[in-house]
């Protein structure tokens, strides 16, 4: 009983800090921006309560074997991503990644928080007065979270395995598809997503920095283009002109298919180099863009095997079977 009490003191202590620090201004928020980043040595028990604030951490908690006590909503197939809605079954839910509930989170009473700078820099105060918390500059480089929740968590030798496991696909995949294209190799790629109103094009975050590590080139058009762009008008069509497409369609929404299907169906479209050469694929928006972790970063590599006719091992395979794959995703090696 005087444990419980104890237990609902501490709570209440964190709400109330919670409550004074949003009176914090927005300039003090600002300039305090690296204090997360400052507990990035925090190191907790061998079986941690954690909360994970984006989607990679998520992610990389899960192949760490790692179950979040609290997880912020997914972007698309809410509220959890398929792959991961098994090893997160029964998990609570925190809000929006861009929105976390901090007074959800402190009664959650977790040991380690896992943020990111870009989404979470102004409530890092906030955060911290709940828990040690670590975050990252970004939410898409998945090797800097999976080895940032590894030093914290003790599971430093899971991440050295998973990175290691990663290195060597990625040689393989190297290796594979330079016999298989020959002089066609590096080929400029184009990783295009509809939406009900444009059509963006991205060179860079998750998606970017994976087929850069691959060996895939940018097109000429967009070298200089920062994430990528962003286009209205199916006069822009040229501007997609790349050796490979990989299409991102979000399921179950009419206005982004009939969207996707006015572009490919225009006279431009037809003179495309992928089009042509009929290397235009859809692929999954959840592993090659939301997921933005390990797990899907391999669930991102299987494709790019399948879609150019590569062979995996069998411990390959293996290897890519660490958790459940979306239902919809074909021909799983798992």
């Amino acid at each position: 009983m005087q444990a419980g009490h104890s237990h609902r003191c501490k709570i209440w202590m964190r709400v109330l800090l919670i409550a004074g620090a949003t009176l914090i201004p927005s300039f003090a928020l600002a300039n305090s921006q690296q204090a997360i980043s400052k507990n990035s040595l925090v190191h907790v028990a061998s079986a941690p309560r954690i909360v994970t604030l984006y989607q990679g951490a998520t992610d990389s908690a899960v192949a760490l074997g790692l179950t979040p006590i609290g997880v912020v909503d997914s972007w698309l197939e809410k509220p959890m991503y398929h792959y991961l809605r098994e090893p997160l079954d029964g998990v609570e839910h925190v809000g929006l990644e861009t929105q976390p509930n901090l007074e959800k989170i402190a009664w959650l009473d977790p040991d380690l928080v896992i943020a990111s700078d870009f989404r979470h820099g102004r409530i890092a105060p906030l955060l911290a007065a709940i828990a040690p918390t670590v975050s990252t500059n970004t939410v898409f480089g998945f090797k800097t979270t999976l080895t940032m929740i590894a030093n914290a968590t003790g599971r430093e030798a899971e991440a050295d395995e998973l990175l290691q496991r990663w290195d060597e696909r990625v040689s393989d995949f190297r290796q594979q598809i330079a016999e298989r294209l020959g002089r066609e190799w590096p080929q400029k790629v184009a990783v295009v997503r509809f939406k009900s109103d444009h059509v963006r094009i991205y060179t860079s975050g998750f998606t970017g920095s994976i087929l850069n590590e691959l060996g895939f080139k940018q097109p000429d058009t967009l070298q200089t283009q920062g994430w990528g762009m962003k286009l209205t008008n199916t006069e822009n069509i040229p501007v997609l002109d790349a050796d490979v497409m990989f299409v991102l369609l979000e399921p179950d929404d009419p206005a982004i298919a009939d969207n996707y299907q006015r572009w490919a169906n225009h006279p431009l479209w037809q003179q495309l180099s992928a089009v042509k050469s009929g290397r235009v694929f859809d692929v999954d928006p959840v592993s090659w863009m939301m997921g933005g972790g390990i797990l899907a970063a391999n669930t991102m590599l299987d494709d790019l095997y399948r879609h150019y006719g590569l062979s995996q091992s069998l411990e390959q395979q293996q290897h890519t079977c660490l958790s459940p794959l979306p239902n919809h995703v074909e021909e799983s090696a798992c």
